[in-house]
């Protein structure tokens, strides 16, 4: 345990604030030490005035200093807990412990409280600044010190996927960097909108390197599918200039058809695995505002989606939406709405998305795939506690792009209730 120091050109910056903590830390632990000392000396010491007026029973003088000594180690015990916690509060951390060895001292900068300069604010009641972390980053403790092991004021690490692993365990939001992202290797010319929405996106505008891929090149992904939401969907002069805009079957529903559902007009919107972003850019071609949630699994998604002057959303669906109350028109999931077995976790999607979503709004559930009975149970009992408006309902089968196999897919367009 020491100071925080950073190298800064020729000499050393030090953080008063770290040391004082150190200091405090240090003193309590010699107050501790002299303590447990004195019982020990009061112990071994002790001899009662009545005890020596009779011949001692040497038995009982060993059970009472086996009493004494037992004492003395629970106080122990006990100054070592309280011991610990007041140091994880004086360095500025509850949940993390940043006073384990092999610690990026980055990380420990970063998670310190910091008192505000002026005192309580009036207006919000907050005293200190406190760092935004995920709790379970505690859980990869390890992983994120060496993210946050850089070089300040330097080039960011080539760790995209490191980033990215943190998030998929729960680590989220992941802390800020003092480091300059990589870029391109070039500015290169970009392509104005709406133009930029279908043209085809080179392969050097992925940041750092396709390493991390099993594809190398964009042209090997738009020949691959991805996922159920992502087939062939980066080759933008196929069939995913298609979707949306032209129906393969009952449960396509095409874009004008249901934006002439909403009530009071559908201005932006919100979607959920959005894949290459297509549904986004057909939304753009009629003036709406669609945010692309996204992650970089298999494919850089977001470089794609951005390539096309859209808006990615680089977040996981386990992380609280970071819009306020009621603010969209629309919101668009599909698959990816299947976030694992427990009931709970979808529900807790579920409210997430009805806190998002104006009232009547228009919540758009596109080629939901069911993999059973009790998957589709689960989703319609879970709709309908909402209270939403069905104005599109459609159960069919589709056969598999890949084995050929039929299988059954959901498609609802629900409307939700103004709530009192």
């Amino acid at each position: 345990m020491g100071s925080v120091s950073l190298k800064i050109g020729d000499g050393t910056a030090r953080f008063k604030r770290a040391t004082l903590c150190t200091s405090a830390v240090n003193l309590l632990m010699i107050l501790s030490v002299l303590t447990t000392n004195l019982f020990a000396l009061y112990a071994f010491n002790y001899s009662p005035i009545h005890l020596h007026a009779h011949n001692l029973n040497p038995h009982k003088n060993i059970s009472l200093i086996s009493e004494h000594v037992s004492l003395i180690l629970r106080e122990i015990g006990s100054s070592q807990k309280k011991l610990a916690k007041m140091e994880k509060e004086l360095l500025g951390y509850d949940t993390i412990d940043i006073s384990r060895p092999n610690i990026a001292s980055e990380l420990k900068l970063y998670l310190q409280h910091h008192q505000l300069p002026l005192g309580k604010d009036s207006r919000t009641g907050i005293t200190e600044m406190v760092a935004s972390v995920g709790h379970s980053c505690e859980r990869s403790t390890d992983l994120l010190s060496q993210y946050m092991n850089y070089k300040v004021s330097g080039s960011c690490p080539d760790d995209w996927s490191l980033a990215q692993k943190l998030i998929l365990r729960g680590c989220e939001p992941l802390p800020r960097r003092r480091c300059f992202a990589k870029g391109g290797s070039k500015l290169g010319l970009l392509k104005p909108f709406p133009l930029s929405l279908w043209s085809s996106v080179v392969d050097n505008k992925v940041v750092g390197s396709w390493s991390g891929y099993g594809c190398k090149g964009f042209d090997c992904l738009s020949k691959k599918k991805l996922s159920r939401e992502c087939v062939n969907c980066f080759d933008l002069g196929g069939a995913e200039n298609q979707r949306y805009v032209k129906s393969k079957g009952k449960n396509d529903f095409l874009l004008d058809d249901v934006l002439g559902l909403g009530s009071g007009g559908i201005r932006i919107g919100f979607d959920i695995g959005g894949g290459s972003g297509t549904f986004a850019a057909r939304m753009a071609e009629r003036n709406v505002t669609v945010i692309t949630n996204t992650l970089n699994v298999d494919a850089p998604y977001s470089e794609f989606i951005s390539s096309r002057g859209l808006f990615p959303l680089y977040l996981s669906l386990d992380h609280r939406f970071p819009f306020y109350d009621n603010v969209f028109d629309l919101v668009h999931a599909s698959s990816g709405l299947d976030v694992g077995s427990k009931v709970e976790k979808l529900e807790f999607l579920m409210f997430d998305i009805d806190r998002v979503l104006r009232p009547g709004g228009l919540f758009w559930l596109d080629n939901f795939y069911c993999a059973n009975d009790e998957k589709k149970g689960v989703l319609t009992r879970l709709i309908e506690r909402f209270g939403y408006k069905k104005l599109k309902w459609v159960v069919g089968e589709k056969a598999d792009a890949a084995s050929g196999r039929s299988e059954v897919y959901l498609s609802a367009v629900l409307q939700k209730p103004a709530r009192g």
